[in-house]
């Protein structure tokens, strides 16, 4: 898995297979071979890493996306310290997401396996919902009968705060994600995940 899809893969929770370049085959030639997606422009990337916040945070926000090589590319430098990105075109749902700093930084320390800064909480949006995911492995690919995949729908995260904190919340592995719930608890990435729709 290269650098961009592990990024991706680990902030959303899904599987390698998924993060396969997208592709589609024309129904209209028997026995044709899948073709793949055409990329996204600048700007095209811009409005869907928009779309994850709020309009006020959006506009105003740094937008950034994963080059092929794992860097990450400035589209446009943003005055309110959040950061978005845009969706992945390969994973099967919309993901777009938008982070302030301390978020970022978590996404950094879990990205590299590394526990979070304590008492460092961050905020993340993903208004256009989420790529399914494991409510119970942070590292896990894809599903299996004891990783508890579930589907969620647009949210924020609080990611970063103290245990006493995600004590308030349901912390089930089949967890009702229609009410706030904590995701990966019992892990140095439990955070709160809370359904905005």
């Amino acid at each position: 898995m290269n650098a961009r899809n592990a990024f991706y893969g680990l902030i959303l929770g899904i599987s390698a297979t998924a993060l396969a370049p997208a592709a589609s085959a024309d129904p209209s030639k028997p026995g044709s071979t899948p073709a793949a997606k055409a990329a996204p422009t600048d700007a095209e990337m811009i409005k869907s890493a928009m779309s994850a916040a709020p309009s006020a945070v959006g506009k105003n926000a740094t937008i950034v996306a994963m080059e092929s090589d794992g860097t990450m590319r400035t589209l446009r430098k943003g005055s309110n310290g959040f950061t978005c990105m845009p969706d992945n075109p390969a994973t099967p749902g919309p993901d777009p997401m938008c982070m302030d700093a301390n978020a970022m930084d978590w996404v950094h320390a879990w990205v590299a396996h590394k526990t979070p800064a304590a008492s460092k909480v961050g905020l993340m949006y993903m208004l256009g919902g989420g790529t399914d995911a494991s409510n119970t492995d942070p590292y896990a690919e894809k599903p299996t009968t004891q990783n508890h995949w579930i589907k969620t729908g647009p949210h924020v995260m609080i990611v970063g705060a103290d245990k006493s904190f995600y004590d308030l919340y349901p912390k089930a592995a089949e967890p009702d994600t229609s009410i706030p719930y904590v995701m990966w608890a019992g892990t140095p990435y439990q955070h709160l995940m809370a359904p905005v729709k």
